[in-house]
């Protein structure tokens, strides 16, 4: 996708934070945008928010596999073809393992990970019946590695990742006109991180987030990583042999 203008694309997790910067760079790049999350009066204003007047709000829960399929079904018949879906939506709640509680460490599998997967069954077969298309999972750097205080954050976001590799790969052969990528986000300024109770290094504003996604949808990479210059110290951490990881981690404790 060289060009966002005119663009049909599907914004999960567009009620706040990146999503909501995400949402107004799109917009102003000229792309109509169905915005979707699950407290409609912040989505509203979003959308009232946006340049153009072709954007719709679409709230809807994606841990409810039902009204992803309708919602996706929806935006087929209403525009014809759906040009890219992109998924940001997660909770977080920083925590130690010894500490968390099975009832919200449930829900928050089921968000940010097994949504995921809901989501491909909703899109896949619109996606491949068109021959084209984009899907787009949000990673983090938090799922390079297994961080303190980050489980089972780090877990989901690890198994994000995976999910998205196994896809590109997967499409590769039969369908090498649809785009699959992961965005990997360092720390960016957002109503979730505001919950970390520490001096988040390199940390960057939501609108600075968004230009770097806007961008990466339109290259060829697969992933979608920013800030760079700290994305490429834990890609360090992550090819670090384990006995020189746990020995560094313990001194950044």
């Amino acid at each position: 996708m060289k060009d966002l203008n005119g663009k049909n694309i599907w914004l999960i997790g567009a009620s706040s934070g990146i999503g909501e910067a995400l949402a107004k760079e799109l917009a102003m790049q000229g792309a109509n945008l169905a915005l979707s999350a699950r407290r409609e009066k912040e989505l509203d204003k979003v959308k009232k928010s946006l340049q153009g007047n072709k954007n719709i709000s679409l709230p809807l829960d994606v841990s409810n596999l039902d009204e992803l399929k309708k919602a996706a079904s929806k935006l087929k018949n209403d525009w014809g073809q759906i040009d890219s879906v992109i998924t940001l939506a997660a909770i977080y709640y920083p925590e130690k393992i010894q500490k968390l509680e099975a009832e919200k460490t449930a829900k928050l599998i089921e968000i940010n990970l097994t949504s995921n997967f809901y989501l491909c069954e909703a899109v896949l077969p619109i996606l491949t019946k068109q021959k084209e298309g984009q899907i787009v999972f949000c990673g983090s750097v938090a799922g390079y590695v297994g961080l303190p205080k980050g489980q089972p954050y780090c877990a989901t976001k690890a198994g994000v990742i995976s999910l998205a590799e196994s896809l590109k790969i997967e499409l590769a052969e039969d369908h090498p006109k649809i785009d699959v990528k992961v965005i990997c986000p360092g720390f960016v300024k957002t109503p979730m991180t505001d919950k970390n109770n520490f001096k988040m290094p390199m940390v960057i504003e939501a609108e600075e987030a968004a230009k770097a996604i806007a961008k990466g949808l339109k290259s060829k990479k697969f992933e979608i990583h920013f800030p760079r210059k700290f994305t490429n110290i834990m890609k360090l951490l992550e090819i670090m042999p384990y006995r020189l990881y746990f020995w560094l981690s313990k001194k950044l404790i």
